[in-house]
């Protein structure tokens, strides 16, 4: 994100704020932010006396001011980390004061977390229209957007990834930047400098199946593959709990929807459909075969259909029905 490059560029030029205020649904980058201020400000001699870890639940914001408020020792500055600081919501307000005047040689950083102050208040007002501060929305990511955060994570470390494994991630982890980076990370260490990640490399290292998921599912079902479909979701049954059905429903639902909107495209080259999807244009030839077997009236009784198994999915008119059985009867119905 070309906010956060912004943030560490100014530290890096010395041009440090008084408060950072780093709030959002989206916790990864408010983490990499505070913890890039919590290693670089400081000498490790400094930090001893003058960097401090405060956490919401234990403390009040008449602490936070007073801790902020002190000179720092033998020091420039002193560092002071708020985490958790969405549990001090009901008196966050309280800091606009301190915000409007604040410590110059203190870096305040307060981590308020799947939540955001009201732009309309006080406190907002004071830390971003005075200049006293910055205020740092984490917006929270879209699953069509987290496959080509994880290609930009990773050729900044000069790695690659094949499509099939980045989506074999998205589809595992969904949209928690957290877990997709710290699984990154552990293949990283594994896998030599500069090379691609493969979904075999995802399937030894990091447990999902690169024949059976619902990526393979999802394709299958598309070119009617009625044997390769019956295998995986006989491997499914067997592993409910890595495959839980909401997420299979869920998943085939998006592939349908696109399917639609594919079949309403004037130009179904691969770049131009694949822009209209918002997907690589790796898989527009899954979407290609699927709307030759799928027509439009049919991919509408589809996503009816996959209302439905929704539904009893989660226990409405499915007299208890087991998830496997009402994966099967949903496939039997989608495929003939």
């Amino acid at each position: 994100m070309s906010d956060v490059a912004k943030i560490v560029s100014d530290i890096k030029n010395g041009n440090i704020k008084p408060i950072y205020f780093l709030m959002g649904e989206e916790p990864y980058y408010i983490d990499k932010i505070s913890e890039y201020i919590e290693t670089n400000i400081l000498s490790e001699e400094e930090k001893g006396f003058n960097q401090m870890v405060l956490y919401g639940r234990d403390v009040t914001i008449d602490e936070v001011v007073d801790n902020a408020k002190r000179f720092p020792m033998m020091a420039e500055r002193q560092v002071i980390v708020v985490k958790e600081a969405q549990d001090l919501f009901r008196t966050i307000e309280n800091l606009a004061a301190y915000a409007l005047n604040p410590q110059p040689s203190t870096v305040l950083v307060l981590c308020y977390k799947y939540k955001k102050i009201d732009k309309r208040k006080a406190l907002y007002k004071a830390i971003s229209k005075s200049g006293n501060g910055l205020v740092f929305e984490s917006a929270k990511f879209y699953e069509n957007q987290v496959p080509e955060w994880i290609n930009r994570v990773l050729a900044g470390k000069k790695y690659k990834i094949e499509p099939k494994a980045n989506l074999m991630l998205v589809e595992f982890l969904g949209t928690n930047l957290s877990k997709i980076s710290n699984e990154l990370d552990k293949l990283l260490v594994i896998l030599p400098a500069g090379s691609t990640i493969t979904a075999k490399d995802i399937e030894e290292n990091i447990g999902i199946s690169k024949d059976y998921n619902n990526f393979e599912l999802r394709k299958a079902v598309g070119a009617r593959d009625v044997l390769k479909v019956n295998t995986i979701i006989n491997y499914f049954g067997q592993n409910q709990k890595a495959n839980p059905l909401i997420m299979t429903i869920s998943l085939l639902n998006s592939f349908f929807t696109q399917l639609l909107i594919f079949h309403s495209l004037q130009d179904k080259s691969k770049n131009s459909a694949a822009r209209a999807l918002k997907v690589s244009p790796y898989f527009i030839s899954d979407y290609v075969v699927a709307a030759r077997n799928y027509p439009m009236r049919k991919v509408s009784q589809v996503i009816g259909l996959l209302r439905d198994a929704d539904v009893k999915s989660k226990g409405v008119g499915a007299n208890a029905l087991p998830a496997k059985d009402i994966l099967k009867e949903l496939l039997f119905k989608i495929i003939h």
